[in-house]
């Protein structure tokens, strides 16, 4: 790969020509491997939350939440926060027939999660943004937050 398309600011960012005089590319997975030599991708950096100086992987909430068992599945995102920078949020889809409340999920993840990457907030949805190849977006999710705080703020119906 010589260069993304159109996009000089991302080649620069992903392609770097490093001390040992070859071109590496970094994608900002997040990888660990294994005793056996195996690599998992583990996150996305840029997906990582900074809630008060704290670092939380979406990943990990988002594994804490799933294995509650009213929930088919969750997604975890960092959202603006004015006293900490940001904050961890959770949207859960519940599996048909099943109830929880926030507090329960909350209480859940207080079981299983340092109390920094417990969410702040719950959002119930019947289904989760996903991208042509079925992949959670989580900056919509993100997005969706950021508009609606704003409408809050500015007024119903403030553009």
């Amino acid at each position: 790969m010589r260069a993304y398309h159109g996009l000089p600011v991302e080649t620069a960012e992903a392609l770097r020509t490093l001390r040992d005089g070859y071109t590496w590319l970094f994608t900002g997975d997040i990888v660990r491997m294994d005793e056996d030599g195996y690599f998992y991708i583990v996150d996305r950096k840029k997906e990582l939350i900074k809630p008060g100086g704290f670092q939380v992987w979406p990943r990990e909430v988002e594994e804490a939440i799933a294995v509650h068992p009213a929930v088919q599945e969750a997604a975890v995102a960092g959202v603006p926060d004015l006293d900490r920078g940001e904050a961890v949020k959770a949207w859960v889809v519940l599996r048909t027939g099943q109830r929880a409340s926030a507090g329960e999920i909350l209480a859940w993840c207080r079981e299983r999660l340092a109390p920094y990457k417990v969410p702040t907030m719950i959002v119930f949805r019947e289904q989760l943004p996903r991208s042509n190849v079925g992949k959670v977006l989580r900056r919509e999710l993100v997005r969706e937050h950021v508009d609606s705080a704003t409408r809050r703020v500015l007024g119903k119906g403030a553009e």
